[in-house]
């Protein structure tokens, strides 16, 4: 047996449940830039919008339900900023009236929710401004911070600012992977500037309105590696791709500290996390500033490297350099099954992903995977399925996925057991990279 599979793991602790972002769920919203690329052919992989995504708007209390049958304590929620301030300096009670009934019935289940104040989604009048580029953006923000969390703080206590500046930035202003799809690296920059000073200041904000939150951003982090350790340029670029994509920014928005690109802080220095939220997904295999991928290695299907011990790597780097907790705030994998199953490796994953953890001495506490139900995975449409509970589009069925099954008989046991491990993920395999 595999030595991963054999071994009892006790999660000592370890909090499990699954993550979710507004626009990739909810369904029904045109107030945003995303239903607003979406339109222009070619932008998304299958043509699909997220205006029907899994119309968890309305079938939240379906999903909840599920979530609480499956017995996770935690999860992360999303608001969509254009629901609940559709025109600038106009608030919808009846939206955060919605969000209220979401949350209080999570929590009556006993599960306690993280919620996301910014995930990539903007209302289109801030678009229409020139959206994270333009200095009234931190402003904005804040109004929307303030407002938000003087309505729900009641309710929560634990704050995602914002979700993965540095992929909104590239994605945006450098790979043509976002709207608006404008590449420049003056726009980028400026965006990772006007972002770092408005998660500080969203800090101060709600430990001013909530001195006992929990507040952090959900940081992505990639393990760079030399495609060849022997080439020079390769080598110089994973020092150049770790520093530029991991490490100065999570001294921007950990420590106000702006690297020498982003220019004179306007930001005090201090600690601006409580704990440090970390989104892992993959390994890069560095030839130059692109993603790449080492052959013969397992891989998802979306063409991810598979590679657990990243995780590890990269959240003991976080806790040096800021001193707080981890929570890993995203990690998943693309799973898209076959006919006749829903998945075929996921379990695996989670195994290897979660024995990676727990045999480590980082103090990680959380584990959300990324995601609940299959959801509008952005600009690759509905194709690729992340979740542990399988979603049919046309019908909105929800059906719990054996890595949905395998996760929550782990949360009951308290343990990564072997029985458990072995159960669900013995003879699975990866594809592997070209």
């Amino acid at each position: 047996m595999n030595a991963t599979l054999a071994a009892n793991r006790p999660l000592n602790g370890l909090l499990i449940g699954t993550a979710s972002a507004a626009t990739q769920i909810e369904g029904g919203c045109r107030n945003h830039q995303w239903w607003q690329w979406a339109q222009t052919p070619g932008n998304i992989a299958d043509g699909s919008s997220p205006e029907r995504a899994n119309d968890h708007w309305n079938r939240w209390r379906e999903d909840n339900e599920l979530m609480a049958e499956l017995g996770f304590p935690i999860a992360r929620v999303g608001l969509e900023w254009a629901r609940i301030e559709p025109r600038p300096g106009e608030f919808d009670g009846a939206a955060v009236e919605r969000y209220r009934e979401e949350l209080a019935d999570l929590i009556a289940k006993g599960i306690r929710p993280l919620v996301t104040l910014h995930h990539f989604s903007n209302p289109l009048w801030l678009q229409a401004r020139g959206e994270w580029t333009q200095p009234g953006v931190v402003d904005a923000f804040l109004r929307y911070v303030r407002f938000t969390v003087s309505a729900l703080k009641d309710l929560v206590s634990e704050w995602v600012t914002i979700n993965e500046p540095n992929v909104y930035a590239t994605q945006a202003h450098l790979f043509r992977e976002a709207p608006p799809s404008d590449v420049s690296p003056r726009k980028l920059v400026r965006v990772l500037q006007h972002m770092a000073t408005a998660h500080v200041r969203a800090y101060e904000i709600i430990h001013a309105l909530q001195p006992d939150a929990v507040v952090t951003i959900a940081h992505h982090l990639r393990d760079f590696a030399p495609m060849n350790p022997r080439n020079p340029l390769h080598r110089a670029f994973t020092r150049f791709n770790t520093w530029a994509f991991n490490d100065a920014l999570t001294e921007a928005f950990g420590l106000g500290k702006f690297p020498r690109i982003l220019g004179k802080s306007p930001l005090p220095e201090g600690r601006f996390v409580d704990v440090i939220g970390l989104n892992y997904y993959s390994r890069t295999a560095v030839t130059g500033p692109s993603d790449g991928v080492f052959p013969g290695r397992p891989v998802s299907d979306l063409g991810w490297e598979i590679w657990p011990e990243g995780l590890v790597t990269c959240a003991r780097t976080l806790h040096e350099q800021l001193g707080v907790p981890v929570w890993i705030t995203e990690n998943g994998c693309a799973d898209n099954g076959r006919p006749g199953q829903l998945e075929r490796f996921r379990p695996r994953f989670l195994v290897e992903h979660l024995a990676a953890i727990l045999d480590s001495e980082v103090p990680i506490e959380r584990y959300y995977h990324w995601c609940f139900v299959d959801n509008w995975e952005w600009a690759e449409g509905e194709v690729q399925r992340f979740g542990i509970v399988h979603n049919d589009y046309e019908t909105q069925i929800r059906t719990v996925k054996p890595s949905g099954r395998m996760l929550a008989e782990i949360v009951a046991a308290g343990s990564l057991t072997a029985d458990i491990a072995a159960q669900y993920a013995s003879g699975q395999t990866y594809p592997t990279s070209g």
